[in-house]
This record gives C-alpha cells, sequence and structure tokens, in this order.
C-alpha cells in the first residue's frame, strides 16, 4: 500500500501569473482548525491506506513554507505515529525564498524537514517581477544560503524560455545556476496554462511566447549543460546528482502507491483515484461532514492505471520496462505500447528499446507530448 504522502497547504501571499496549481490567497488562515482538518485527513486515509512505514513526505502548494512550523511539526508526529517512518525518509517542504520564510528554516529543520525546494524562478529583478514574484532576486539567494545552510538537500526551480529570452542569455543563467551548488534543479519551460493571467495576456497580445524551435534549442542547451556538470537530466525537467533525484516525486513517475491530503490532493492507493475538493472553504466543510476532504474517489481500472503507469514513466530518463508493468496489471505487453510505432521511432533516434524496456532518447525528449500520443495505444489511454 502508500509509502508516500502528499500534503497539500493551498495558500499563497499572491497569484502568480503563470500558475494554474490549487493556489489561494486569503486574508487570514486559522491555523488551529487547518491543524485538526489535515489530522482528521489524515487519519481517514491511514484507516484505508495504513500498515507500511513512509519513504517519503511532500509538503506542496500553494506555499507550504508559509505554514507554522509548529503545524508541520504536528503533522509529522501524527503521520509517525500512524505509519511509521523508515530509515532515512525523506521530507520535502516547498518554499518561496523570501526573508520572512527563510527565517523558518532552522525550525523547520529541526521538526523534521530534510529537504527543500524553493521557487526562485528566474536570477533577475526584471524577470521576476514578469513573473509576478514576490522576492526580489538578491533575497532570492539570501534565503538559497539560508537553505543550504539548514537542510541536508536543497532543490531550486527555474522557469525559462521566457518571451524575449535569449538563448545566450539562458546559457548565462543556467551557468550562474549551476555554480551555487545545489544537488538537484527543477527546470522548467514556461508553459501558457489554460485560466491564467498569461493567458489572458496572450489573447490580448500583451505577451507573445517564444517559438518552438527557439525553446527546443533551449531545451537541448540546458540537457547538456546540466549533464556536463553533474547533474543529468533523470526526468523531462529535473536535473540531479546521482543519489539525490527527488524520491517522492519518482513515486509518481514509478506509478507506485501514495496518499494526498489537503486541498485538491490527488492520491493512488489500491487500484482507486482520490480527489479532495479543491476550494479550502469547500474541503473543511467536507471535512465537518464527513472527516475527510475527499470529493471523488473511483475505482481505476487495470488498462486505465496502466496506462498511467505508461504516460507518467516515459518521462524517466530511464524510461518504462514493459513486460513487469504488463505482469502487474494482468495485460498482455502489446496492449501497453504500440510497437512497431516503437521500432520506428527507434530508427529515427527519438525511442530507445532495450529487451521489454523502452525509452524516450534526448533526441525525443522535447517531443514528448507527441510521442506519448503514438507509443501508448489510444484504447488504453481512453480506458
Amino acid at each position: 500500500m502508500a509509502r508516500a504522502l502528499y500534503i497539500h497547504w493551498p495558500f499563497c501571499l499572491a497569484k502568480c501569473p503563470y500558475c494554474d496549481f490549487n493556489s489561494h490567497v486569503r486574508n487570514r488562515v486559522d491555523h488551529a482548525a487547518w491543524e485538526q482538518a489535515l489530522l482528521a485527513d489524515m487519519r481517514h486515509e491511514h484507516q484505508l491506506a495504513g500498515g507500511e512505514p513512509l519513504e517519503s513526505i511532500f509538503f506542496g502548494g500553494g506555499t507550504p513554507s508559509l505554514m507554522p512550523p509548529s503545524l508541520v511539526a504536528r503533522l509529522l508526529e501524527e503521520a509517525e505515529h500512524l505509519w511509521g517512518f523508515t530509515p532515512g525518509i525523506e521530507i520535502t517542504l516547498e518554499g518561496n525564498p523570501s526573508s520572512v520564510e527563510a527565517a523558518n528554516y532552522a525550525a523547520l529543520a529541526n521538526v523534521g524537514v530534510n529537504r527543500v525546494s524553493l521557487g526562485l524562478q528566474a536570477l533577475d529583478n526584471e524577470t521576476l517581477r514578469f513573473l509576478g514574484r514576490l522576492h526580489d532576486a538578491s533575497e532570492g539567494l539570501r534565503a538559497l544560503e539560508v537553505a543550504q545552510a539548514n537542510f541536508t538537500r536543497v532543490s531550486f526551480d527555474l522557469i525559462y524560455a521566457r518571451p524575449g529570452q535569449s538563448l545566450e542569455g539562458w546559457r548565462t543563467e543556467l551557468e550562474r545556476a549551476l555554480a551555487f551548488g545545489t544537488g538537484h534543479l527543477s527546470l522548467y519551460q514556461l508553459t501558457i496554462e489554460p485560466g491564467t493571467r498569461f493567458e489572458t495576456m496572450v489573447r490580448k497580445g500583451d505577451i507573445e511566447p517564444l517559438d518552438e524551435d527557439a525553446c527546443a534549442d533551449m531545451f537541448a542547451l540546458t540537457r547538456a549543460m546540466t549533464a556536463s556538470a553533474g547533474l543529468p537530466a533523470y526526468e523531462i525537467s529535473n536535473h540531479a546528482r546521482a543519489g539525490e533525484e527527488s524520491r517522492h516525486n519518482l513515486v509518481y513517475w514509478r506509478y507506485g502507491d501514495y496518499v494526498g491530503i489537503g486541498p485538491g490532493a490527488h492520491g493512488r492507493r489500491g487500484g482507486r483515484a482520490t480527489v479532495r475538493h479543491r476550494k479550502p472553504e469547500n474541503w473543511l466543510a467536507a471535512i465537518q461532514r464527513n472527516s475527510h476532504g475527499i470529493a471523488e474517489e473511483r475505482i481505476l481500472v487495470p488498462s486505465e492505471q496502466a496506462s498511467e503507469a505508461m504516460l507518467m514513466g516515459l518521462r524517466l530518463r530511464k524510461g518504462v520496462d514493459i513486460g513487469p508493468l504488463a505482469e502487474r496489471f494482468g495485460l498482455e505487453a502489446a496492449r501497453l505500447c504500440d510497437m512497431a510505432k516503437a521500432r520506428f521511432y527507434e530508427r529515427q533516434g527519438l525511442v530507445r528499446i532495450e529487451g521489454t524496456r523502452i525509452a524516450v532518447t534526448e533526441d525525443g525528449m522535447c517531443l514528448l507530448d507527441g510521442l506519448l500520443a503514438e507509443l501508448v495505444p489510444e484504447h488504453l489511454v481512453e480506458a
């Protein structure tokens, strides 16, 4: 059953114009009420997915670094009481690199957080303002220093392929980022997500996204520079030194079971998909009614689980071993992947086939979305 726990904290100080995550701005948050509600949601999941000790916990958001350290401590205490922790458990907390939140880093480390993921997003003030970030570049770098002093493992995010950004500009920024010495980087191309302020700006002609060729050049440069620096891509947007990969995110990409609590959190446990109410107030009301925040829970048929596993696993550099996956879901291996197309794309240098393992090559990763649609059979995706 589940060996990983995801805890969603939905609150932010401001909504970034590119963000389509489940984040909300509120003038006041009743931390005592949220503590009790999150504990109730956690206990409900333990009743259904209890047993094995947890290998990872991830506080995501929103902005979890806004949580009082005492609240983080209470949630970790309850999780350990319910499930127990494996030796060396990875406990990650996402945070914005503001001075206010950095002041909590020592306390967060003391209560058990041992890995932090910082949303730097850019290293210059003009870009940070464009991205709607509340911190400036110097504040972000000071927060990174504080994080590196307090946590054994540190990652940070950058967004590239921004409107008007040049290839040389990204090279310079990435060189600087790599020099900070963190063991993990999450490097994302800017995508214009539906329902965001950036989508409205594009529609009005206020900003113009980079063309596909420029994005592809930046993607290739990113892969080459991180590999040369000893942080090769292990997933399409994530780069790490050996042993510093995000163990929690690998649970998702390897299609392991995980429990998700808090507003909007998703979970996969025992062949079932769970989704929590997204709006904080609706989630709290559901907790009051039912002692859990689940909005939807449904059984995933084996073909749907296999489809999800394929779509997630092919994001990884190592790809997917179809043989064990087919056995896991009781399906014929031929149902999981269109091997004729896989061999065609292997000849094009976009796919690598090694026995029953299929992986997307370096050249193919920039075309991943299109390759997924080709490789994973339509009847499996729609099942």
